[in-house]
């Protein structure tokens, strides 16, 4: 079994390489701007979970997954080409909602510092100076 630094190592490379071949070698128009964002290789190096994300979000999923699912075959092929190992892990395509997540968060966060802040009801009556409390 490899070490958790070597199976780093294989998804990171992995992520590398498909992020590569989806801009250059994939003329798929359901993978049109899709990003991967995180790649898990599993100990046995049976599979590798692939997370992939897009600009217009959860809406255009499944259909990317479906290309995803279409295109597996020849992108698992290539990436046997490029990363050597004696048997390439399958791959597994899932939608990862974290850039839609910390998006919604964001938002979130930007309301809130446009609130007027009243959080103590005491914040708003002004101390006397001259008054030790």
């Amino acid at each position: 079994m490899p070490s958790k630094i070597r199976l780093q190592r294989i998804a990171d490379r992995v992520r590398q390489e498909l992020a590569e071949m989806l801009i250059t070698c994939v003329s798929d128009p359901r993978l049109m701007g899709i990003s991967v964002t995180d790649v898990k290789v599993d100990r046995e190096l049976a599979f590798a979970d692939i997370y992939v994300s897009a600009v217009e979000g959860v809406k255009r999923s499944e259909e990317i997954l479906e290309g995803l699912d279409h295109a597996n075959g020849f992108l698992r092929h290539e990436l046997a080409a490029k990363i050597e190992l004696r048997v390439f892990p399958r791959l597994r395509f899932h939608w990862d909602p974290t850039p839609e997540n910390a998006d919604h968060i964001e938002k979130l966060l930007a309301t809130l510092r446009q609130q007027p802040t009243s959080a103590n009801p005491n914040e708003n009556e002004k101390e006397d100076p001259t008054t030790d409390g």
